[in-house]
């Protein structure tokens, strides 16, 4: 079975404890945890504790989400990522989540790339301090500073940082992007989430249109997993569904096996 993941996003209005009794049940690596949800990070529960339940049903915290607008650096987003960090290092995740700016803000050719510089190098000696990764995801929309994987891992790579910071590839925002060089060395985590609505063009994609993927899917899951996997990467598959639809859903543990199921006959059916 391919290493699948939730993020909490998938069961907004699910408590942290029956999305990992989700993960569990459906065979899952492990989860994400969100603190933009409308109750509280873990539901209020001890981050020792939330961590502690994760371990005994098998899982692993795979990332702690989000410091926002994490190139948009200050004193005040410094102390949003240590809150958040010590969070993470007190339930056992492996990663926090680092999301751009998405404001059509700092978008001239030079200044991106310098504010996102600015960004990781502060964040890298905290993150080696709280020995994490930096989960970085780059946002396909046309208002996002940092809109390209590409201009990611350049950073990275100037500042020596490869492995204290991974990529996200989220295959909605690489679809937005439209597509893009793939980067398996960099790459963390795959976020995936399926677009169905035949009547949408790209640039109107939102994050309300997420749903599971099956096959009516526009974005090219299946492909992008597999160019992945092509490549050598065997990382967790995350889902990460935004669509009130799929918040509604009855019983969510089904629709997702149901789409598990289908990701990963479609990838035997490639590779055959």
């Amino acid at each position: 079975m391919l290493p699948f993941a939730i993020n909490h996003m998938t069961l907004a209005r699910r408590s942290y404890v029956e999305l990992l009794d989700a993960a569990a049940t459906l065979g899952c690596v492990g989860v994400e945890v969100r603190n933009d949800l409308p109750q509280p990070l873990f539901d209020g529960m001890a981050p020792e504790k939330a961590g502690e339940l994760a371990r005994e049903k098998g899982l692993r915290i795979l990332a702690l989400a989000e410091v926002k607008r994490f190139n948009d650096w200050s004193d005040a987003k410094r102390e949003e990522a240590l809150a958040l960090m010590k969070v993470a290092v007190a339930c056992g995740a492996e990663a926090v989540s680092l999301i751009p700016r998405n404001d059509n803000q700092g978008m001239g050719n030079g200044e991106r790339q310098a504010n996102l510089r600015v960004a990781l190098r502060e964040l890298k000696p905290m993150l080696e301090d709280h020995d994490l990764v930096g989960m970085v995801e780059p946002l396909g929309f046309e208002i996002c500073a940092l809109r390209h994987k590409a201009e990611a891992v350049d950073a990275i790579e100037a500042l020596d940082a490869t492995g204290r910071f991974r990529l996200v590839h989220d295959t909605f925002h690489h679809h937005l992007a439209h597509g893009g060089a793939f980067f398996p060395e960099h790459t963390g985590i795959v976020h995936v989430s399926g677009v169905v609505d035949p009547a949408l063009a790209v640039n109107e994609m939102g994050d309300q249109h997420r749903v599971l993927v099956d096959g009516a899917d526009r974005l090219g899951n299946v492909a992008q997993i597999a160019a992945l996997q092509r490549l050598g990467w065997h990382g967790p598959i995350s889902f990460e569904a935004f669509a009130p639809e799929t918040h509604a859903l009855h019983d969510p543990v089904s629709a997702l096996r149901h789409s598990m199921d289908f990701i990963q006959a479609q990838l035997a059916a490639k590779a055959a």
